[in-house]
């Protein structure tokens, strides 16, 4: 069977599905489609597969143009419907995989799927999990529930773990040549999972066992959360010191060794980093063990949209201006640079301090239109001379590449810059980090 499979990956006739069409699900699809396999996506919110199959991407990474090609070539079609997983040969799993309110995963996403692939589960198909999760989950959550079909894992059907390594807006890393993690529940499910991959991607690189796999991924979003957390106390460090962190930062990032250099800012946001080492955390409970830098690092990180507030309050403080009644126009929501993509942004939580405290909120940022708050929808401003100069303070929380930062210090009355925008300029009315 698995000699089967392998022939139909090196001479591309596998038929490739792809189970969640989001940030990670679509880009995967489409490099699939380009390199000449047929692909099916499956999502269950009928207005992404109608979207997608008229050729009109909603991933900035995913060029229209590049989607309609795939779609007027047959290469490529989605649907809601998972009866056409009978057809298919490789199924990746990119669902999404938040936290509860707890800070608990819910894997139910995941669970969902899975579901849907028992019940058109073939032999000869391999099934591959890329949706971030604890280390255990596709050998005791997957593999269970598969193995009812009374098919064997390693023989019937093959089983693996890959975690997604997608970062929006990234231009210089793509899907294509990112190295991808694989493993196989069995050998013979990491080798088929490999040769899959790499039809497609530069570099593929084989562990042990899924769990391995699961477990490097929240290694990586781990240690950028820790690091972060860490250069964001120094920051707050250098504030009460009077020092500039960011000269510090700079003069330390000079040495060519045994220091990596991270940026403090808002807080964190994305589909990874503010959630990952949560996962992580929640797994080592269930061990009677605290995952004491993880928790430490969450409560330095998510303790920055305060800080930003308060530095808003010094800087309305210093115009003899109260926050209560105050107008605050913040450039830019989304989560980083030149992205629409709001998933825990720490925008939300600075309006919401914001609002909380009397103050009117509005925002400029041209990859979110509009923000759905819990009680009210904010729409996006253009920026001009009038908007900048009725803000009583500008907040720069999303340092996207449109922004004239020279006009916006020449309109402003303050600024508050939390991504250091402003490094080139020096001016009493601009307060950083």
């Amino acid at each position: 069977m698995d000699r089967s499979l392998q022939e139909k990956i090196f001479n591309r006739s596998v038929h490739v599905g792809v189970i969640g069409l989001g940030y990670v699900g679509l880009p995967l699809a489409v490099r699939f489609a380009e390199v000449g396999f047929q692909v099916t996506g499956i999502d269950m919110d009928q207005q992404k597969v109608d979207q997608a199959n008229q050729g009109q991407s909603y991933i900035p990474d995913i060029p229209s143009s590049s989607l309609r090609a795939l779609i007027e070539a047959d290469r490529v079609h989605f649907t809601c419907d998972y009866a056409a997983l009978e057809n298919i040969d490789a199924v990746s799993i990119c669902v999404p995989t938040p936290l509860r309110k707890t800070h608990d995963p819910d894997i139910s996403y995941i669970m969902s799927a899975t579901q849907q692939v028992r019940e058109h589960l073939h032999p000869g198909q391999l099934i591959i999990l890329e949706s971030t999760t604890y280390p255990g989950t596709t050998e005791e959550i997957v593999l269970p529930e598969l193995e009812t079909t009374n098919l064997k894992v390693g023989t019937d059907f093959f089983l693996a773990f890959s975690p997604e390594r997608i970062d929006p807006g990234n231009t210089e890393f793509s899907i294509a040549n990112t190295p991808k993690i694989v493993g196989g529940v069995t050998p013979a499910c990491t080798e088929l999972t490999k040769a899959f991959y790499e039809q497609a991607i530069e570099q593929v690189i084989p562990v042990t066992s899924p769990r391995v796999a699961e477990m490097a991924k929240l290694l990586e979003n781990t240690f950028r959360a820790v690091n972060i957390g860490l250069v964001n106390e120094i920051a707050i460090m250098c504030a009460k010191l009077r020092i500039n962190v960011w000269e510090v930062i700079s003069a330390s990032a000079t040495k060519p060794f045994g220091f990596m250099r991270f940026l403090p800012g808002p807080g964190l946001g994305g589909h990874c980093i503010p959630v990952d080492p949560h996962y992580l955390a929640w797994k080592l409970r269930t061990l009677d063990y605290t995952a004491r830098f993880i928790e430490l690092a969450a409560e330095i990180n998510s303790s920055m949209p305060r800080y930003v507030v308060e530095r808003v309050i010094d800087a309305l403080n210093d115009q003899r201006r109260s926050l209560n009644g105050a107008t605050i126009l913040l450039l830019g929501v989304a989560y980083k640079r030149n992205v629409g993509d709001v998933r825990e942004s720490p925008a939300i939580e600075i309006i919401q301090q914001l609002i909380a405290r009397k103050a009117v909120v509005i925002y400029n940022d041209e990859y979110v239109p509009s923000l759905a708050l819990p009680d009210r929808t904010l729409l996006s401003q253009p920026v001009s001379s009038g908007l900048l100069q009725a803000a009583d303070c500008v907040v720069i929380v999303s340092d996207h590449s449109y922004y004239d930062v020279r006009w916006i210090i020449h309109e402003a009355r303050r600024i508050v810059d939390t991504r250091n925008m402003t490094q080139n300029f020096s001016d009493e009315k601009i307060a950083r980090l």
